[in-house]
C-alpha cells in the first residue's frame, strides 16, 4: 500500500502548479509520463519527461506535445526547456521520498492525468534496465495505450513497435494507483516569460540547478525531441 506522506501530496502541489504555469492555453485533459532509472555504472539518475494536454474546445483536439509548446506559442525554446528539466526534478524529488519509506521496491515511471477536477497517478514497477523497448519505443507504446494513437495514426516505424508490443513484447508488471482532487484550481494558463522577457525565477532556478546537478539529465537526445516534435 503506498503511504502518502504530507511530504507527497505537497510535491503532488507543486507538480500541478508547474503544468499549469507551463501551458499557455486553456484545456481539459493532461497525461504526464516519466521514468528514473537506476543504473549502477552511472553517477546520478537518468530518465525521460513528456506531457500532451488537449486543448479546450467544442471540437475534438489534437494532443498538443509539451515540445511543440515552444514554436506553437513562439517562445524560446532553451528557456521552455529549462521549466522541463524544473519538472522532472520534481519528480524525481517525488521518488525520493518514496525511497525513505521501508518497501523492498520503489517505481520505475509514473504515468499522471488531470481532467474533470480529477488527479490521478499510476506507479509502475516495470525493470526499464531490462526492458524489451527503447526509450522512443515506449513513448510511441505509451502515447497508444494512453492516448489512443494507434497504427493508422504514425510512422511506417511507429506502426512496427506497436505491432511488435501488439504481438506479445509487452512486459507484465505491478501497478499501484493514487486519486485525488487537484490541488490547483485557479492559476492562469500563461507562460509568464516570451522571447523578450525570459529572466522569471523558476528559470533563474534552474540555471542554478543545472550548473550543480549536472550529472542527473534527462535521457532525451536531440533526435528524439526532433521525433517528438513531429507526431
Amino acid at each position: 500500500m503506498l503511504n502518502h506522506t504530507k511530504k507527497i501530496k505537497e510535491i503532488y502541489e507543486d507538480i500541478q502548479r508547474k503544468l499549469f504555469y507551463m501551458i499557455p492555453e486553456k484545456w481539459d485533459k493532461l497525461y504526464l509520463y516519466s521514468s528514473i532509472l537506476d543504473e549502477p555504472d552511472r553517477e546520478g539518475k537518468m530518465g525521460e519527461l513528456f506531457f500532451y494536454y488537449i486543448p479546450k474546445g467544442i471540437l475534438k483536439k489534437k494532443a498538443v506535445n509539451v515540445y511543440e509548446i515552444p514554436a506553437k506559442f513562439n517562445l524560446d525554446e532553451a528557456q521552455y526547456l529549462k521549466l522541463v528539466q524544473i519538472l522532472y526534478g520534481k519528480i524525481k524529488e517525488l521518488r525520493q521520498e518514496f525511497c525513505k519509506s521501508e518497501r523492498r521496491d520503489i517505481w520505475t515511471n509514473i504515468t499522471m492525468s488531470i481532467q474533470s477536477l480529477k488527479f490521478r497517478v499510476e506507479y509502475d514497477y516495470t525493470d526499464l534496465n531490462n526492458s524489451d523497448f527503447s526509450s522512443y519505443e515506449r513513448h510511441v507504446i505509451w502515447r497508444y495505450k494512453v492516448l489512443g494513437i494507434g497504427e493508422e495514426q504514425v510512422s511506417k516505424e511507429d506502426k512496427e513497435i506497436i505491432k511488435r508490443y501488439l504481438l506479445g513484447a509487452r512486459t507484465l508488471a505491478r501497478k499501484e494507483h493514487y486519486d485525488a482532487g487537484i490541488y490547483i484550481r485557479d492559476i492562469e494558463n500563461r507562460i509568464a516569460y516570451s522571447n523578450e522577457n525570459v529572466s522569471t525565477q523558476d528559470v533563474e532556478q534552474v540555471v542554478e540547478t543545472t550548473e550543480k546537478k549536472r550529472k542527473n539529465q534527462l535521457l532525451l537526445s536531440k533526435e528524439e525531441i526532433e521525433k517528438m516534435k513531429k507526431q
